[in-house]
């Protein structure tokens, strides 16, 4: 399948919520490149997430993570999965809402935390209470999210092909001028 236009196609939503398991889905079924924000700005930095947050602390991560993704945001004809915090700055919002069709894939805590809870490549879930975290940053992230969103997108426990079949017809009729 493909579409009418070679706009990016944008996931964005909470660690956990699918982007880069759905976000290749989609890629492979549209015939399009995949990019994953985190993997582009590993290879930007020669080191893990993890390590970016331990010796920049976030404040440097995300100084980071906004420079890769205007980079990645000017591509056409890509699918590109986001870091769950790249819409906290209004300098990213912009860039996103501006770039391309922003899809949040949406779910709810108890989803997330049953995806993320075994993940150590999470710096921001490295607390004591995971699932409280996960809980305060959705409240903090949900109103960025549907503010930059074209299309919301429920992934709760749906398959991943699943979610990507209901996705391709929403991007088929969501128009978008830039």
């Amino acid at each position: 399948m493909s579409l009418p236009h070679d706009l990016p196609i944008i996931l964005v939503g909470m660690m956990g919520a699918g982007k880069t398991t759905i976000g290749r889905g989609l890629a492979r079924a549209l015939g399009r490149e995949f990019l994953d924000l985190d993997h582009e700005l590993e290879a930007r930095c020669g080191v893990r997430i993890p390590t970016i947050f331990e010796i920049e602390g976030e404040t440097g991560f995300r100084k980071r993570e906004s420079a890769a993704l205007a980079a990645c945001v000017a591509r056409r004809g890509i699918v590109l999965a986001t870091g769950g915090g790249a819409v906290l700055a209004e300098a990213n919002r912009q860039a996103l809402k501006t770039s391309g069709i922003i899809v949040y894939l949406r779910a709810n805590v108890d989803e997330l935390y049953r995806r993320t809870c075994r993940d150590r490549n999470r710096p921001l879930l490295a607390t004591p209470n995971p699932r409280a975290t996960l809980a305060s940053l959705l409240t903090q992230r949900e109103p960025l999210y549907q503010e930059v969103a074209d299309l919301i997108v429920e992934t709760g426990a749906m398959p991943v092909p699943t979610v990507v079949k209901t996705i391709l017809p929403l991007l088929q009729d969501c128009e978008k001028r830039l």
